[in-house]
């Protein structure tokens, strides 16, 4: 893995830790330049990376976490910070909810948390802190999934593992044209407006995890 963190005290004590654990960190970066110099030069399982990075400590991070999701794919992203940024989060989940993760450091009660969300995107998998969910769908909450059909339900758990529509026919056995109006049902009863199809994706299946434990 490539560890992403400007602190260099935490960035030493997560190193140890992980490799006390198993990890095998094959580089360390202080900033976002470096994290994506260390992501293409090794193209590790996962990158770890914190949201605010140098020079202006704003959103340096997250936006070369969305970066790597687009150019090296393969690579798992777990953001793990302080902090949440709803626009680049969102464009961090729009390539699919597979290999990706968001953590709040604050949050994270015990080592073993972390290892398992490690993992789970280490091998393609999701991790998502329940207040990240929260605020990436607005804080709407209410059991939406159980207003769905049975065929919905599928649908929209195919969306959570990041299949396009195309593959989601080609699972259930039906046309493309009906995969789309399973979306569209999805994205009437879970109340999403017709803005980017990509963002209404993502809240779709945001709105999936919390209520599933997903």
């Amino acid at each position: 893995m490539v560890l992403a963190e400007d602190s260099v005290i935490l960035r030493d004590g997560m190193v140890e830790l992980l490799e006390a654990r198993g990890c095998r960190v094959v580089a360390t970066a202080g900033t976002a330049t470096e994290l994506l110099a260390e992501v293409s030069r090794h193209r590790p399982d996962v990158a770890v990376v914190d949201v605010r990075m140098p020079p202006t400590h704003t959103d340096e991070g997250i936006r070369a976490a969305v970066e790597i999701r687009a150019t090296v794919p393969g690579v798992g992203v777990l953001v793990f910070s302080q902090h949440i940024e709803n626009a680049w989060a969102s464009r961090l989940l729009a390539g699919g909810a597979t290999g990706v993760g968001y953590l709040l450091k604050e949050r994270v009660a015990r080592t073993s948390e972390f290892m398992d969300a490690l993992r789970r995107v280490a091998g393609g998998g999701t991790a998502l802190d329940p207040e990240v969910v929260d605020r990436l769908v607005n804080g709407e909450r209410g059991g939406r999934v159980e207003t769905l059909t049975p065929r919905e339900r599928e649908v929209l758990a195919l969306m959570a593992q990041g299949r396009s529509n195309r593959s989601i026919a080609e699972r259930l056995v039906v046309s493309e044209r009906a995969v789309e109006k399973h979306v569209a049902a999805v994205f009437t009863k879970f109340g999403l407006a017709a803005t980017q199809e990509d963002n209404r994706r993502v809240k779709a299946v945001l709105a999936y995890l919390s209520e599933t434990g997903g």
